[in-house]
């Protein structure tokens, strides 16, 4: 592998799932969740002080130009999405302004992964598969039968990973089980490594008229320093799809690199307190701030300022921010971008 990878960095999504502490003004990417640094300036870091990874690109709305630049140390360019329109077309935004033979390395930016030196090997592998033309995701190395991911089924071996034999949609607990214990099972991480001019190649096949629409944004649109501004008409015009949807699941050459690399995609506050484990007491209990907790077993407790104080419970998450207070159940976590005070912030 001799190529320089390009990372590019997502930072779509308002993280509302992590409703308090994530606001629509400064989302779960900008905040630092695990550790000093924030989750943006994690993956920025991932990729920094090697040769092997060019300046990152980041793909980013308008709104939080202002919250990369200020986090963002070293040279880099940012691609201002006019609109919202998911992960295909912003990726494919990204792709369309690198030379056609570039390999771009596609991260989250809200993402949390423990082992980066494994992260990054396997990045090595999948660019050397991205390279022969292969679309390639990460395979996250299951830890527990999760039911709120999709799944790669692997198949045929390739130079350093698998075809993809099969995605599978989110499984019921049953088959998460079988999953876990059949060992052919990764879970869809939502990290990619493409050649940019295959991947626009295998988007112009299956999605055209976003194809289209993204190269026309791109011919339209100007340079503002190291930001990139596409037009804005070309591109509300997209129907927004996720890049699973719109070209993995649909071409013949999707690939996947086996990740053992401690991930989380962060996406709930069960989650969460799942990463920040190493803190937990020994009754499993995760607090920051003044928390006081009496014959508790799993509880998250997070406060920003007023004190909270229980007794008793079990597996529960209690969060207090901005003059707002949330409690929920660790299986209820999942639901908290749905409540009033979360999507109508």
């Amino acid at each position: 592998m001799t190529r320089m990878i390009h990372p590019v960095i997502l930072c779509g999504g308002s993280g509302t799932r992590l409703w308090p502490v994530s606001r629509k003004d400064k989302p779960k990417p900008f905040l630092p969740l695990i550790g000093d640094e924030t989750l943006f300036e994690q993956a920025i870091s991932r990729v920094a002080g090697d040769a092997r990874f060019a300046a990152p690109m980041v793909v980013a709305g308008p709104q939080h130009i202002d919250l990369i630049e200020a986090q963002m140390a070293g040279p880099h360019r940012l691609i201002v999405e006019p609109c919202a329109r998911n992960t295909a077309p912003a990726i494919a935004l990204a792709a369309a302004c690198l030379p056609a033979d570039d390999i771009m390395l596609v991260c989250p930016s809200d993402h949390h992964i423990a082992n980066a030196a494994a992260f990054r090997e396997a990045a090595i592998a999948a660019a050397a598969l991205a390279g022969d033309d292969w679309l390639v995701s990460f395979g996250i190395a299951p830890m527990h039968p999760e039911t709120g991911y999709g799944y790669l089924h692997r198949g045929v071996p390739l130079p350093g990973g698998y075809e993809i034999a099969k995605f599978v949609e989110k499984p019921d607990l049953e088959r998460a089980k079988a999953y876990l214990a059949g060992g052919e099972h990764s879970w869809n991480g939502g990290i990619f490594a493409f050649r940019a001019g295959h991947l626009l190649e295998e988007l112009a096949k299956h999605r055209p008229q976003m194809a289209a629409l993204v190269a026309q944004s791109v011919a339209e649109g100007r340079e503002e320093g190291s930001l990139f501004h596409p037009a804005a008409e070309a591109f509300a015009a997209i129907e927004g799809d996720s890049i699973d949807y719109a070209v993995m699941e649909n071409t013949a050459r999707a690939a996947m690199v086996p990740a053992d690399m401690g991930w989380s995609d962060i996406g709930s506050w069960a989650a969460l307190q799942d990463a920040l484990s190493a803190d937990s007491d020994d009754n499993a209990n995760v607090s920051r701030g003044q928390i006081d907790l009496d014959t508790c077993k799993g509880v998250m407790a997070i406060s920003d300022g007023p004190r909270i104080s229980a007794v008793g419970l079990e597996d529960v998450c209690i969060v207090v921010s901005g003059g707002e207070v949330l409690v929920t159940t660790r299986n209820g976590a999942q639901r908290v971008g749905k409540l009033p005070g979360a999507a109508n912030q």
